[in-house]
């Protein structure tokens, strides 16, 4: 699959550090001592915006109590953005410190979540985890580099939970008889998505059994799209709007994620969301948010009027995967 227009690289190389960034390195092939690349980072280091997130990240000690995964503000998905943009360990050591300081006695990395007694929990505000966070603890970390023992054994007990149609919703054995709203038999879409992105970051687990479980069943939940929820999490109208940062199950984050696993990229499933996706993008291959988490204002991708940088190089960079890396793999 090819994009119906080439890159917009011209375009992209106007927008904000953080994208132009990105787009040399990922759309480019630029290398990180190249001076433009450099220069960029330089650049993108210095943006008020990015200061802000740094310091957020770097105050994961402090963060509030989680109560909804979808909280878009809450330190987990800045962490998980500072990594994507292309932030180091270095520059955000005191968040990666206090991460790592948090590990259940299984190997998760621990968030300050509290569960309902309505989902299984308790009611008590703790350091913890769920499915649907500790894989994105665990994503970030990988994605910069950290891949000491601590991490290695989240990641093992993660992958470890897989069962026959994907994995279910799952939790730290503190959280008793936690399900999440959904069905215990079934897979939950969100946890599979977010765990593939981690699964994606190590070569070794990229290629699993479990891995091409979780894309099976996405691209499962993709064929019987408009029939059948799982956990709440469907694939209709909000699914299919354009959004960043890539927090929710929805489009984007489907496509962004699933392009990364070789068994992926083979399967006509994948081209399908692929295209309608594309088909939201303008004459010039630019896309714009139909959909905004309003907590991030200030940040370019923050608007539903203009393209948007940011979901234009996620796009193009998925579709570089299909023509760069779509060989090897074991089909799905």
């Amino acid at each position: 699959m090819r994009s119906p227009v080439n890159a917009p690289t011209d375009w992209l190389l106007e927008g904000p550090a953080f994208v132009r960034y990105r787009t040399l390195v990922d759309l480019m092939g630029k290398p990180a001592t190249a001076a433009e690349v450099k220069a960029a980072r330089l650049e993108m280091l210095a943006d008020p915006l990015v200061k802000q997130l740094v310091a957020d990240v770097n105050g994961w000690e402090r963060q509030p109590t989680i109560t909804r995964h979808n909280d878009a503000v809450h330190p987990l998905h800045k962490l998980v953005f500072a990594a994507d943009i292309g932030l180091n360990r270095k520059e955000l050591k005191p968040g990666v410190d206090s991460v790592l300081s948090h590990q259940a006695p299984e190997g998760p990395l621990q968030i300050k979540i509290v569960i309902p007694r309505a989902f299984g929990g308790d009611d008590v505000p703790r350091w913890d985890w769920v499915a649907t966070d500790a894989p994105l603890v665990l994503y970030a970390l990988l994605h910069l580099g950290v891949r000491n023992k601590r991490v290695m054994k989240g990641v093992e007990h993660v992958r470890s939970r897989i069962a026959e149609p994907g994995f279910p919703c799952f939790a730290s054995t503190r959280m008793g008889k936690f399900k999440g709203p959904g069905r215990r038999s079934d897979p939950c879409p969100y946890a599979n998505l977010i765990i593939l992105r981690m699964l994606a970051e190590l070569p070794e687990t990229a290629k699993s059994q479990e891995a091409r479980r979780a894309v099976e069943m996405l691209l499962h939940h993709w064929e019987v799209r408009g029939k059948k929820k799982y956990f709440m999490f469907g694939i209709g109208t909000d699914f299919a709007k354009p959004k960043a940062p890539l927090i929710w199950y929805d489009i984007l984050h489907f496509v962004d994620t699933l392009t990364r696993l070789a068994c992926a990229r083979k399967d006509k499933r994948l081209r399908q969301v692929v295209e309608l996706l594309g088909s939201r993008a303008d004459s010039e291959g630019r896309l714009t948010s139909m959909s905004i988490w309003t907590k991030w204002k200030g940040w370019e991708f923050c608007q539903k009027k203009e393209p948007s940088y940011w979901l234009t190089l996620l796009y193009h960079r998925a579709l570089a995967r299909f023509d760069l890396r779509s060989g090897g793999g074991t089909p799905c």
